[in-house]
């Protein structure tokens, strides 16, 4: 009998939500959450987080799981300053969510526990998706390095960037035999 008192004391301190507890999201525990991510890119959002979600810290930290940590950043965007938030694992940035009046609008992953409802994660190469960059991709701009945009098969608001070497004239895309290897390096929701 006392055996049993041992096993359900944790469990039962753990489910009450004593004060000290309070920060940990007990969906974590669960043995089906151990192995596989619970976060999938969808057309509606990344998991939990969609477009109706608030920008704010408590709405984000409520809806991703208990394996990130977050943090707040301030940028100005066309000279107005806005939040965005980044969520770290072990140290790193695996995403970050952007907003515009007080919603998401903008998630961009780099996490490779991530995917998309296709199974698409970091690290799938080009070839597996396209066969040509034409009609489906754009050079990336704003990149230190060599990257390109494409738009998810099916899908209006997910997009994936490739990343890879290639020096040809700078303005062009690749050509798609030099695409072929290239892999997800982020993937990208956005409203």
């Amino acid at each position: 009998m006392s055996l049993r008192y041992l096993l359900c004391c944790p469990l039962l301190l753990l489910l009450t939500g004593c004060s000290t507890l309070s920060a940990i999201n007990v969906s974590a525990f669960w043995p089906w959450n151990w192995f596989t991510s619970s976060v999938v890119v969808s057309d509606q959002g990344v998991g939990q987080l969609t477009a109706t979600t608030p920008l704010s810290e408590q709405a984000i930290r409520d809806a991703l799981p208990g394996n990130y940590r977050l943090r707040r950043g301030m940028k100005s965007v066309n000279g107005n300053i806005e939040p965005y938030y980044e969520a770290l694992k072990e140290g790193q940035v695996m995403m970050t969510i952007e907003g515009h009046s007080g919603t998401i609008t903008r998630i961009t992953t780099t996490d490779s526990a991530v995917k998309t409802a296709g199974g698409v994660r970091i690290g799938t190469p080009f070839s597996t998706l396209y066969r040509r960059a034409f009609g489906h991709c754009r050079k990336e701009n704003h990149s230190t390095t060599m990257a390109i945009v494409c738009q998810a098969e099916g899908s209006q608001h997910i997009s994936y960037v490739f990343s890879g070497e290639w020096h040809g004239p700078q303005g062009l895309l690749p050509p798609d035999d030099s695409l072929q290897n290239w892999p997800v390096s982020q993937i990208i929701w956005q409203r």
